[in-house]
């Protein structure tokens, strides 16, 4: 099995279940509503120490830190890693496009430029 980096997957223009799972992941980890469950954990945390509750509260709290805090690394990795292909997907568009533009040919550059830079959009 050769694990490739998800930038080169080829479906540039197309997401799969994994991009748009990882989007909501990311939109949710930046809300408040996760905020206010992270401190929810750290509050069970200093809870569970402070009434001296029995090892196994403990060791759930700890886990379920531990767990949260493992997701986020992988969320993080992943949204670093599609913004690293982005950037890169745009430095070639401009790239390519000055490059048709200084030869003075008339290619596909210009518009995947435009679709890279997402111009439609504004």
């Amino acid at each position: 099995m050769a694990f490739r980096h998800p930038a080169d997957s080829g479906d540039r223009g197309q997401s799969g279940r994994f991009a748009k799972l990882a989007e909501l992941a990311s939109n949710f980890t930046s809300s408040a509503a996760f905020s206010v469950l992270c401190v929810a954990l750290v509050a069970g945390f200093v809870v569970v120490h402070l009434l001296h509750l029995s090892n196994e509260w403990q060791h759930l709290v700890g886990d379920s830190i531990g767990a949260v805090s493992l997701l986020l690394l992988a969320l993080l990795k992943n949204s670093e890693r599609r913004a690293e292909h982005a950037i890169q997907r745009k430095l070639d568009a401009i790239a390519a496009a000055l490059l048709e533009q200084q030869e003075g040919k008339q290619g596909d550059a210009h518009e995947d430029l435009e679709s890279a830079i997402r111009m439609e959009e504004l």
